[in-house]
């Protein structure tokens, strides 16, 4: 029995998930088994049809992923953007009422609150001060918590690079939690912000990914929204071992994404879109690395966090009176004190170079 086997949500081991006209058959050249109307009456000639369901995963697009990842096809799954595949992978391993999820704080709100929202417990091991004074996972806390009786964890959510603090964890720490974890649950790992990192040095693009074969246990999250720059189309990608990747595909909607998103999200990962990805990512940190030296000289600025991400973490004497001072300025930036550990501190994304001169002429 494989591991996804034993985590599963008790009933979708019977479930037979809906069988769609796109997923249940493919080829043809009329298609008259999904309802569909014959045209898209509004458009012109020229302009795409939009009258057909599509793909209940697109071969094309997973295919062009896993070239980019290092991975096989059938270990990827495209959803709406990784937000969704938080919220799969709890609906599909977590009953409600009795199983659990592991965070670790400061990290991505939306882990706790799919969670919450699904009725699965939230267990959290605070991030802790390593000699380097970075944040790091603590792992003797975590497997305290993973041990104990009353906590049945079945999903560990790990957030790097982190957000929002925009550091990157140590590799070996996240193999040790792999290892911790063994069989009881599966160890998710967001990589948001991977070819950030990859681009600042500190971690290879597809290190993570490279480690599905020897972990079965383990998940990584990927998204275009951030480095690809198109948060608008929502396209991400779960990469995982085939067993796991089944038992989302029971879970998730039988068209997941439109298809003008899987066209545009195809054409991003083409040569040539992800030649001018990493332009823009290598023009991103230039100007996050001027900005951290420019910030680094105001008074204000009690700390100003390391960063490998497009964004800056900057400890504040008041976050709340900055937030407000640049929005009458019309320059919004996040106030993040409410997470854990992070009193007084704004996350400042890396915009264009216009949009952070602006930033700068309102900061004080």
């Amino acid at each position: 029995m494989s591991l996804a086997t034993q985590l599963q949500r008790t009933h979708l081991a019977q479930l037979t998930p809906y069988a769609s006209a796109r997923r249940s058959m493919s080829g043809g050249a009329v298609w008259l088994n999904a309802n569909e109307a014959p045209t898209t009456p509004s458009l012109t000639a020229d302009q795409q049809q939009l009258n057909r369901y599509p793909s209940f995963q697109s071969e094309r697009l997973n295919g062009a992923y896993a070239d980019y990842a290092g991975v096989q096809t059938q270990q990827v799954l495209s959803c709406r953007g990784s937000d969704e595949a938080i919220d799969l992978l709890i609906r599909s391993f977590c009953e409600p009422g009795q199983d659990s999820i592991m965070i670790t704080t400061p990290t991505y709100g939306m882990y706790a609150i799919s969670a919450q929202t699904h009725g699965a417990g939230v267990i959290d091991v605070p991030l802790r001060k390593a000699q380097d004074a970075s944040l790091q996972l603590d792992l003797e806390g975590m497997a305290k918590q993973l041990t104990a009786s009353a906590n049945s964890v079945k999903l560990v959510f790990v957030c790097n690079p982190s957000n929002p603090v925009g550091n990157n964890l140590n590799l070996a720490d996240v193999e040790q939690l792999l290892e911790l974890v063994g069989e009881q649950a599966l160890v998710i790992l967001d990589e948001a912000y991977i070819e950030f990192a990859a681009a600042s040095g500190v971690q290879q693009l597809n290190t993570i990914a490279s480690w599905l074969s020897k972990y079965p246990q383990l998940v990584v999250l990927r998204t275009l929204s951030k480095a690809f720059g198109l948060a608008a189309i929502r396209c991400g990608f779960a990469l995982a071992n085939t067993d796991v990747i089944d038992v989302l595909r029971k879970v998730i909607a039988p068209y997941p994404m439109p298809q003008p998103c899987l066209d545009i999200a195809e054409r991003a990962l083409s040569g040539a879109g992800i030649s001018a990805m990493q332009q823009l990512v290598a023009d991103t940190v230039a100007l996050r690395d001027a900005f951290i030296k420019q910030i680094t000289a105001k008074p204000w600025a009690l700390k100003v966090w390391p960063s490998c991400t497009n964004f800056v973490l900057v400890s504040v004497p008041d976050a709340s009176e900055l937030v407000s001072q640049c929005s009458a300025a019309g320059v919004l930036i996040r106030n993040q004190s409410a997470q854990r550990g992070l009193d007084n501190t704004v996350r400042m994304s890396i915009g264009s170079a216009d949009e952070m001169n602006q930033l700068l002429e309102v900061l004080p």
